[in-house]
């Protein structure tokens, strides 16, 4: 195998399937790439087992074949050379048909590297994205869904049913939730027009992540939900991954009908205070109080042995005074991506549940459970 490649466009590639790839134990064909030159074409994958990645880059390729690279250290190199073309090529032990090394050169530069290659024979099978029935879908409406969910996940690996985010199709919504059973996060939107039904998926953060981080602002993406994976494909990406076992908590019982009480704060009023009370947070109990009362809210850390810290800021409210303890983390995760200038706080009672929503109210919510007010 002998091609001829753009570094920086190769970059590109490599960088994502570095992402996917998770381990860097050298022996470990999971650390490698899997490369396939063919027509002036390089074909890339890299699996985590979970997650699967596929792209192609145009090369100029001088002899057809295939092999699997150590990925990490590929890129390494990539990284010193300067922009420019790159010559790959595989090098033979004399009298043996079975290539032992890669020899990376960059064009008009007077330098060599060697790398040991393993066999594709080696390399993991995973399935196809290209046969399964794809529906179209906004890219900026699914990455914004994905904004608004994603952190909300649990991290108990016991509870693995609720450690990713749960796809649900109703009528011609798609529905987004993401819990940890003590928050949760929900996003609707009527993009489904016209798309067959397909099943409940419950997606782990890591492709998702991908997706927010890559996928394009403007344009359509392709999804598909086969079995026991979900696919996505945009321009000349296409990533697979396992979807989670398990029964998703039934999250509609958790959504309140009704709450009694509601105020109104200013977003930049909320975050400046809340930069300055966390200082004094301890961030492994994490509790805050808000107390509301007649156009006041204040904030207030728990007492630790470093001291605490208070902040009252103007909010539209009228009513009994109450005081509600709240993870810190789950006020400041929604915080920063709710896209509107007034919050709205919903409320009952002191030990039910609290929705945090931007005001106006729009397509998405988010629920927190109260802490209790001991220091254990």
């Amino acid at each position: 195998m002998k091609f001829t490649f753009d570094k920086d466009a190769m970059i590109r590639e490599i960088s994502i399937a570095q992402e996917i790839i998770s381990t860097k134990n050298t022996s470990s064909i999971l650390s490698n790439i899997l490369i396939n030159a063919h027509e002036n074409r390089l074909s890339i994958k890299a699996t985590d087992l979970k997650v699967n990645f596929e792209t192609e880059v145009p090369v100029q390729v001088s002899e057809e074949g295939s092999t699997t690279i150590y990925c990490d250290k590929f890129l390494s190199i990539l990284n010193t050379c300067p922009s420019g073309e790159i010559e790959f090529k595989q090098e033979y032990k004399e009298g043996d048909d079975q290539p032992i090394n890669v020899v990376i050169t960059p064009v008009n530069k007077r330098v060599n590297f060697k790398m040991k290659s393993m066999s594709q024979e080696k390399f993991p099978e995973f399935y196809s994205a290209d046969n399964v029935p794809y529906f179209e879908v906004s890219s900026k409406d699914l990455k914004e869904m994905i904004s608004q969910t994603s952190f909300a996940v649990s991290e108990d690996q016991t509870r693995y049913f609720m450690d990713g985010v749960f796809f649900e199709k109703k009528g011609d919504n798609l529905n987004l939730v993401a819990t940890d059973g003590r928050r949760l996060s929900f996003i609707s939107k009527s993009i489904l027009a016209g798309i067959s039904d397909f099943p409940s998926a419950i997606v782990h953060p890591k492709i998702l992540n991908i997706l927010l981080k890559h996928a394009p602002e403007e344009g359509n993406l392709f999804v598909a939900v086969v079995d026991k994976m979900i696919f996505f494909k945009f321009g000349n990406y296409k990533f697979g991954a396992v979807l989670l076992d398990g029964q998703f908590p039934n999250y509609e019982r958790v959504i309140p009908e009704n709450q009694a009480h509601a105020f109104q704060i200013q977003k930049s009023d909320l975050v400046e205070a809340l930069k300055r009370v966390s200082q004094m947070v301890d961030k492994r109990v994490g509790r805050i109080y808000f107390t509301v009362m007649d156009g006041i809210l204040k904030i207030t850390s728990q007492e630790s042995d470093l001291g605490s810290a208070d902040e009252e800021i103007p909010c539209q409210y009228a009513g009994e005074s109450c005081t509600i303890a709240l993870n810190f983390r789950y006020i400041d995760e929604p915080l920063k991506v709710i896209d509107s200038e007034r919050i709205t706080f919903e409320f009952t009672e002191e030990m039910k549940a609290v929705t945090m929503r931007p005001e106006p109210a729009a397509d998405y919510f988010h629920i927190i459970m109260p802490m209790s007010k001991s220091d254990n």
